[in-house]
């Protein structure tokens, strides 16, 4: 007997029912669209395990099919097949093209006649796809013997910002390419269009160099790992590390393009430099110092781990991120300039005789040249340079982009002085840290907490039109120093990618905690579909029900 899912049945048997106030337009769509109508009927599909389509442009949708296509094979047994006919297709891909629309705007019309997917531009048609991906049965239930009958639904949406991402340091600990490529479908899935990859670190160097291959040889490997929470109670025995080869970064590049990902791609300086130093020490302020990628965490203004300034350090530095430039082609190139510590150019005679000769005045105004001279590297390839926020410290250099880690303030800061300013105040943004009070495993011992994510709100009423323009987005960071395997990172960032995805996707006023919640659920069988872990403190903390039949 074939089985019907109606998406609106799905929570019937639930332990809770649909509140008054969210029965009208109440999907389990993440991020909320910015429109959505519901209507009577639904749309059958998913005959005999074959869903056909109808495309008026392959190329505008190719990567939208294939995207389908795969998830649709890989979770429900269902095969995704094209047809000629447009009134024979259970879906229809259409672009209609609109320079006026916001990049990512889409439609998605569902009838008792089909229905149609069809995007404002590429990446419209792409998000399009993801939200109907979320109009299938959750939990995966479907299948070759089964049809999905999806609810008739209106729905138009586009992005409230432009920059809508996720972090991942791949330094702390290293992960497989197809861990990183599952990492990009989980931005994919959330409607998400920047990776920032954190490639290099005290702790290691990542990305093959061919133009300097002793970061490869001396700074890819670290001797020991702490054991536990900083300070930790000593060290394994463990030698650790690796890198991606030029081939394996392109592959990942290609994959994140194939969903409308656009990787940052991230080399940590004028400080977290020690894998640097451990393959050209002569590049530090103590030269003659023998150094070691560090197996420990907390190294700022703790161990030595900034470089010296100087024209054969700027030399190099040009290569590397050259380097960089040729694997990834985006048009952010992050360039670190955070916890710079002044102690190490206070006590080197050298650093101070190049401060005097720039007349920089000070180590804030090194601190200001570095970002200054890496940013004019990255702007020759046309590129746009990243800093975190540190860099306010001094004069911004013109052209770059201000990534505000230290607090919302900071950002708002940046963007009144006319910088372009991506938010991640780590209190609400850095996933590292515990997601529920007394967290058993390792992890940063703050708190952020789901609904701390969800309520946090990047341009609030309060700032001026003039300022608001100047931050284009933001991101939640991955940092893991506490987070040595794949499982241990998705724990961390399930459920709060979500909510993030939805600070940064849905307009402010269309917001609705509530809503969210009540959600969580099926998302959260999502999760389970995707063989993800997920933290669902949400539950045992009462604020929701949730029946795991």
């Amino acid at each position: 007997m074939k089985k019907f899912f109606l998406l609106l049945a799905m929570f019937a048997g639930s332990v809770f029912s649909l509140g008054a106030d969210c029965t009208q337009g109440f999907l389990p769509i993440i991020p909320q669209p910015l429109s959505v109508e519901l209507n009577d009927g639904g749309y059958r599909t998913g005959e005999d395990g074959i869903i056909y389509y109808y495309t008026e442009n392959p190329v505008a949708s190719g990567k939208s099919v294939s995207f389908l296509k795969k998830y649709l094979s890989e979770y429900y047994d269902i095969e995704l097949k094209e047809t000629g006919k447009k009134n024979k297709a259970d879906l229809r891909f259409c672009l209609a093209s609109d320079s006026s629309r916001k990049e990512g705007a889409y439609t998605l019309s569902i009838t008792e006649e089909g229905v149609e997917l069809s995007g404002y531009n590429e990446p419209g048609l792409f998000y399009a796809t993801q939200s109907l991906i979320q109009l299938l049965p959750c939990d995966g239930t479907a299948g070759r013997e089964e049809a999905i009958l999806l609810p008739c639904a209106e729905i138009y949406d586009e992005p409230r910002f432009s920059y809508r991402g996720m972090h991942l340091d791949v330094v702390r600990h290293i992960f497989p390419v197809e861990f990183v490529k599952k990492y990009i479908d989980y931005l994919a899935l959330h409607k998400m269009n920047y990776f920032h990859w954190h490639l290099t670190d005290d702790q290691g160097w990542r990305m093959e160099s061919r133009s300097h291959p002793r970061l490869n040889e001396y700074g890819s490997y670290r001797e020991a790992t702490i054991i536990g929470i900083f300070p930790g109670t000593g060290v394994d025995s463990t030698r650790y590390g690796g890198y991606y080869t030029v081939e394996q970064l392109e592959e990942i590049v290609d994959y994140a393009a194939d969903r409308y990902i656009t990787i940052v791609p991230e080399i940590d300086i004028p400080a977290h430099s020690m894998a640097i130093l451990s393959a050209y020490p002569q590049f530090g302020t103590e030269p003659g110092r023998k150094v070691k990628p560090a197996i420990t965490w907390g190294i700022f203004n703790r161990q030595n781990n900034v470089l010296a300034p100087s024209e054969e350090l700027f030399s190099f530095l040009e290569d590397v991120f050259n380097e960089l430039m040729d694997v990834f082609p985006g048009k952010y190139i992050h360039i670190g300039c955070d916890e710079c510590a002044p102690r190490w150019w206070q006590e080197s005679e050298k650093v101070q005789d190049f401060i005097r000769e720039h007349n920089l005045g000070d180590e804030r105004g090194l601190h200001g040249y570095f970002a200054w001279r890496v940013g004019e590297i990255v702007k020759k390839r046309g590129r746009i340079p990243v800093g975190w926020d540190d860099i306010t410290k001094d004069k911004v250099p013109e052209g770059t982009t201000v990534m505000c880690w230290r607090g919302a303030d900071n950002g708002y800061k940046a963007a009144a002085e006319g910088h372009q300013v991506i938010m991640t105040p780590s209190r609400i943004s850095y996933l590292n840290r515990m997601q529920r009070p007394g967290e058993d495993s390792l992890c940063h011992r703050s708190l952020t907490t789901l609904e701390d994510v969800y309520k946090f709100d990047p341009v609030p009423d309060s700032i001026p039109a003039g300022i608001a323009e100047n931050i284009v987005g933001g991101q939640g960071c991955m940092w893991t120093e506490y987070f040595a395997y794949p499982s241990s990172v998705e724990y961390a960032v399930f459920p709060r990618m979500s909510a993030i995805a939805e600070l940064y996707w849905t307009a402010a006023d269309k917001k609705n905690w509530p809503l969210f919640l009540m959600k969580m659920p099926c998302q959260f069988r999502r999760y389970d579909l995707w063989g993800a872990s997920s933290c669902k403190y949400v539950f045992e903390s009462e604020l929701i029900p949730f029946n795991e039949e």
